[in-house]
């Protein structure tokens, strides 16, 4: 299996945590780290096979390598991420129903 650098951008960070933050405010504690581990399940299934996700169809040509991975058990959230030979970069971490194209 190729191994891949995994860069996380301070925007999916900070959208991780934001989001457990929420979860937790809301819903408890419990339900704020199923909602970490889940991301952390998705972006394992991405290091492991990152052309599996499908290519975003955005209309900006600088967004077209950009592909979209589900978190699991959090089906509406999406995790948007590029990859080259090297290295494997996640963009965001966020709702589907946002402006996608505009916070990417």
């Amino acid at each position: 299996m190729k191994k891949f650098r995994l860069v996380l951008s301070d925007a999916a960070v900070a959208d991780i945590l934001e989001q457990a933050d929420w979860y937790a405010a809301r819903s408890g504690e419990i339900l704020g780290k199923r909602w970490e581990m889940a991301v952390a399940t998705a972006i394992l299934r991405v290091v492991n096979r990152p052309d599996a996700g499908p290519l975003c169809a955005f209309e900006a040509s600088e967004l077209s390598d950009v592909r979209r991975a589900a978190v699991p058990r959090f089906p509406k959230h999406l995790v948007f991420y590029r990859f080259d030979d090297r290295e494997i970069f996640i963009l965001r971490v966020i709702h589907g129903a946002r402006d996608l194209e505009r916070l990417l």
